[in-house]
């Protein structure tokens, strides 16, 4: 089975996150293939509003990584909330490395859900046009 093609696509599941009073969140993020196979993140820590975004989109990662067998390899490079057309949106930067290529992915998503969940998605927006790409497919 190719994980790759367009009716193969890494399908957003299910997103929890928990913020304690103290400041201690943690997110877990469910990715699922359409047979079923499920793939989970999870991250924690303290900290403000964009460490946990960075937090949802690690676990995104971290769940996207166990789907693909760690190749080719992802990492966060960084993330963005920003204001337009009336909403917030949270941009993501995900670095990509794959046969000695290097490449640099971005993704968005609006927060109407909640911003931790916008940041998760945002990471699943970038990749999967990569790796449904002729791009990665002819590698």
């Amino acid at each position: 089975m190719n994980l790759f093609n367009k009716d193969e696509r890494l399908l957003f599941s299910n997103f929890e996150f928990n913020r304690a009073p103290n400041g201690w969140c943690r997110v877990r993020v469910e990715l699922e293939r359409p047979t079923g196979e499920r793939y989970v993140g999870e991250q924690q820590g303290s900290g403000s509003l964009i460490l946990s975004l960075r937090y949802a989109a690690q676990a995104s990662v971290a769940a996207l990584q166990q789907a693909i067998d760690g190749r080719p390899a992802f990492e966060l490079l960084g993330l963005k909330t920003v204001s337009a057309f009336d909403s917030t949106v949270v941009i993501v930067c995900v670095g990509v490395r794959f046969d000695g290529r290097r490449a640099r992915l971005v993704g968005s998503y609006v927060t109407e859900e909640g911003p931790e969940r916008a940041a998760a998605i945002a990471v699943l927006n970038a990749t999967n046009r990569y790796l449904g790409s002729d791009l990665f497919l002819r590698s």
